[in-house]
């Protein structure tokens, strides 16, 4: 199993101001470096664009720690793989609580190419805190794992967590799937194969879980649909979009990749996708795939909780602006997430 865990704030290093000047060219030459290799291979663009997002998750996750109740106990490294030493999940819960708990399985965020269930670790302790068990996962990044890796690994996760559900304190029938970002688009596409057994077939996936036993799920500033993606721009952001979607698809020509046509899950959505609450920021370049995810759900009669802020509100919410609760925005998401999770589940 794991051992019981706190958080604890780490001490910043100090940075040397003449170190500055060489760290300055010499990201640089990386970047530089990167885009010429970047022709060949995604990996050095997928490492420079991991080394940025597991830096900046580690500090948000610090953060939020100041945040987590003192109440919640965390059961970590829980190996959800008997043979597979890197498929590892924590497991949130108030240490006051007794017998099973509703369970939010979170995958979280990283562009597909990074991103741990250490980095939130802090959220979900106190979405925990709120009465929850809250399940965080490791899985597969890429370009090592490509797409449907991650898929797999969490359905896999879903089989050990219900199979071991009164050692961990789950509610096996009381399962929401949630996530962040990448970790959303994973999670709605798990929920879609739990759904649709036409989806899961074309995905290869024997879902662990019935559609009974999903009661919701819970999405934060996901992607939902490939097509939707528009790298003809140029610049930093086609880059960006270019390196992860080539990491994850495993294939420089994603966008006319058949395989990789079911990772746009808005166009594979039934009437009997779960209830589901989404929100992103007005800021955010993947808030125009929430919204149509949202319409296309509400399209089919599926229950749709959204909140998206209005377009040109300032100051503009930036992606995963969620995990930012000295905002009254970031509040407001974790709050809006908390009562529809109260709403579709009994504790």
């Amino acid at each position: 199993m794991g051992s019981h865990v706190t958080s604890t704030p780490r001490t910043p290093r100090r940075r040397w101001p003449r170190a500055l000047g060489w760290a300055g060219a010499s990201l640089g030459l990386a970047v530089l470096g990167t885009l010429v290799a970047s022709r060949v291979s995604p990996w050095p663009s997928a490492l420079l664009i991991r080394y940025a997002f597991d830096k900046g998750g580690a500090e948000t996750d610090q953060k939020l720690a100041a945040l987590v109740p003192s109440d919640v106990v965390s059961t970590t490294d829980v190996r959800y793989r008997r043979d597979d030493p890197r498929a590892l999940l924590d497991v949130h819960r108030p240490a006051s609580a007794v017998g099973p708990l509703p369970t939010v399985v979170w995958t979280h965020g990283g562009g597909w190419v990074s991103g741990s269930k250490e980095q939130v670790a802090s959220y979900a302790k106190i979405v925990a805190g709120h009465g929850f068990t809250v399940v965080a996962i490791d899985y597969s990044v890429a370009p090592g794992a490509t797409y449907p890796t991650p898929l797999l690994e969490l359905n896999d996760a879903l089989a050990h967590v219900t199979a071991h559900a009164d050692e961990l304190g789950v509610d096996p029938e009381q399962i929401v799937l949630a996530g962040d970002s990448a970790g959303s688009h994973i999670s709605a596409q798990v929920a879609t194969a739990v759904t649709s057994p036409a989806y899961a077939r074309e995905l290869g996936l024997d879902p662990a879980i019935g559609p009974d036993q999903l009661a919701a799920v819970v999405l934060h500033c996901g992607a939902y649909d490939m097509a939707l993606v528009d790298t003809s721009t140029g610049g930093a952001s086609a880059w960006f979009l270019e390196s992860v979607l080539w990491s994850y698809s495993g294939t420089k020509d994603f966008a006319d990749d058949p395989r990789f046509a079911a990772a746009s899950v808005t166009r594979h959505v039934t009437a009997d996708f779960p209830p589901a609450f989404l929100t992103g920021g007005n800021a955010d370049p993947l808030t125009p795939q929430g919204k149509a995810f949202a319409e296309r759900l509400r399209e089919l009669g599926v229950e749709v909780e959204a909140l998206f802020q209005p377009d040109g509100e300032e100051p503009g919410l930036g992606h995963e602006y969620q995990f930012d609760l000295s905002t009254a925005a970031g509040q407001a998401a974790l709050d809006r997430s908390l009562k529809f999770l109260t709403e579709h589940t009994t504790g």
